[in-house]
């Protein structure tokens, strides 16, 4: 079992070894993630309105 003094320098030490993204990746990458998000988004919300119809039709 391992201290929480040891588990906080592991931690660290661990953290040294990452590759942050850069400013300009992380701005890349949130407009990606949000454009994909509008189109999955308006698909959804085309199917969820011609199922709508349909069941309307169906239902009157």
């Amino acid at each position: 079992m391992t201290t929480p003094i040891s588990f906080l320098r592991e931690t660290y030490d661990e953290m040294k070894k990452v590759t942050w993204p850069t400013r300009n990746d992380v701005i890349n990458l949130t407009g990606i993630v949000i454009v994909i998000s509008f189109i999955v988004g308006a698909y959804i919300g085309g199917i969820d309105f011609i199922f709508t119809r349909i069941t309307e039709l169906v239902i009157k």
